[in-house]
C-alpha cells in the first residue's frame, strides 16, 4: 500500500511538473508575442510620422492601419476564446484532483481498517495456537500416561497368568 501511494504521489508530482512545463510555455509563447507585438506596434509609430509628411501617403496607411486593426481585434477574440477553454479545462482537472483526493482518502481509511482487522485476527490466530499446542502437551502427556497404565496392567496381567 505503501508502495502504492508512492507511485500516486510520483504520478502527482509528474503531472504537478507537466502542468509546470505547460504553464511556463504559454507564458514564454505570450511574452514571445508581446514583444513582437510591441515591435510592431513601434514600427507602424515609426510609419505614421513618416507619413504624416505626405498627405498623399495617408489614406494608403489609414487603409493598411485598419486591416491590422482588424486582424489584430480577431486574434484578441480569438485569444479569449482559447483562454475560456483553458478555464473551463482547468476548472475540470480541479475537480478531478479533489475526486481523486477524496478517493485516495477513502482508500486509506479502507486499508487502515482492513490493516486492524489483520492485526486483531493475527493475535486470535496467536491465541489459537497458543491453546493447541496446550492441548497437545496435554494429550501427549494424557497418552504417555495411558500407555504406563496399559504397560503396568499388561505386567500385572502377565504376572497373574504365570501364577496361576
Amino acid at each position: 500500500m505503501n508502495r502504492r501511494l508512492q507511485f500516486i504521489n510520483l504520478a502527482g508530482v509528474i503531472a504537478l511538473a507537466g502542468l509546470c512545463v505547460f504553464q511556463w510555455q504559454r507564458d514564454r509563447r505570450l511574452n514571445l508575442e508581446l514583444n513582437a507585438s510591441e515591435k510592431v506596434r513601434q514600427s507602424q509609430e515609426r510609419q505614421l510620422v513618416e507619413h504624416a509628411k505626405t498627405i498623399s501617403g495617408l489614406t494608403d496607411d489609414l487603409a493598411r492601419f485598419k486591416m491590422d486593426y482588424t486582424s489584430a481585434r480577431t486574434e484578441v477574440t480569438e485569444l479569449r476564446e482559447k483562454l475560456r477553454a483553458l478555464d473551463r479545462e482547468n476548472a475540470q482537472l480541479t475537480r478531478d484532483r479533489d475526486q481523486l483526493k477524496e478517493s485516495v482518502t477513502s482508500w486509506t481509511a479502507a486499508v487502515t481498517a482492513r490493516d486492524e482487522r489483520l492485526a486483531e485476527a493475527n493475535t486470535r490466530l496467536r491465541e489459537l495456537a497458543g491453546q493447541l499446542n496446550e492441548s497437545v502437551v496435554k494429550f501427549n502427556s494424557l497418552a504417555t500416561n495411558y500407555n504406563t497404565v496399559v504397560g503396568e496392567l499388561n505386567a500385572a496381567r502377565s504376572a497373574r497368568a504365570q501364577t496361576q
